[in-house]
């Protein structure tokens, strides 16, 4: 079947791909997020430089259904189609990559929208009341922000220093949580919900990402673990009004 033939009979199946430091996700998905697909996963080329993720990617989804979008999270700082920084992946290699046109390019010509992973993890999670605020937890830290179910400015909270020089990425990532162990790990992570409250006193909180299954402290009422899967199906919201991304 045709991505065509698929617009035709009513179903928009949308490609989303969820970009990790450690994993490569992907699944075609409805206008709702519903998966249409099992999810696919790889791991993520080390080194991971743009045509290695693309040959990754393409491989992943040789096999899947015909799809007429495309949507992108990624774990760093994107612009209008581009990447500004890749922290886990190599931001020498990434700077200014132009990723949508580039997977639109590899994958068939299906257009493409891209958002930070966060974010795209968010548009699946936020009920679009108050402030709501996705921490997620991988290979570093990720963060989104979201206003009555609008997406704000993206800020790249992990590059930011939380004790001495050492940033969220480093005080909460993968290495961390190896490092200095889950309790040691789950203490900081209860440390950073009450500093991101006094910052931004969020109505909500979610905490996504991989290591978020290891979290085991009592969480305030306003505080939720979100499904792992909502990096996915956060994809059609790329594809809704004016939060779409770029």
């Amino acid at each position: 079947m045709m991505a065509a033939e698929t617009k035709e009979s009513g179903v928009a199946g949308i490609l989303a791909i969820d970009v990790g430091g450690t994993g490569l996700k992907a699944a075609v998905i409805d206008e709702s997020g519903k998966m249409l697909t099992e999810r696919a996963r790889v791991p993520t080329p080390h080194p991971c430089p743009p045509e290695a993720l693309l040959d990754a990617v393409a491989g992943m989804v040789k096999d899947f259904p015909a799809f007429d979008r495309i949507s992108i999270g990624f774990p760093g700082v994107v612009r209008n189609g581009k990447v500004l920084t890749a922290p886990n992946l190599g931001t020498e290699d990434w700077a200014g990559f132009g990723l949508t046109d580039a997977i639109t390019k590899r994958l068939g010509g299906q257009p493409a929208r891209m958002t930070n992973d966060a974010e795209m993890q968010g548009f699946a999670i936020v009920t679009g009341k108050g402030l709501e605020m996705v921490l997620t937890l991988g290979t570093g830290a990720g963060t989104a922000l979201f206003r009555d179910g609008e997406l704000m400015p993206h800020m790249e909270l992990a590059h930011h220093p939380i004790r001495g020089d050492k940033t969220y990425d480093e005080y909460l990532g993968n290495a961390a949580f190896e490092a200095e162990g889950k309790k040691h790990w789950n203490k900081r992570v209860e440390r950073v919900i009450g500093i991101l409250f006094t910052l931004l006193h969020y109505d909500h909180l979610y905490l996504g990402g991989g290591n978020s299954k290891h979290i085991d402290v009592t969480l305030p009422d306003n505080v939720s673990i979100a499904s792992n899967e909502a990096g996915l199906e956060g994809g059609a919201g790329l594809w809704r009004g004016k939060n779409a991304g770029a």
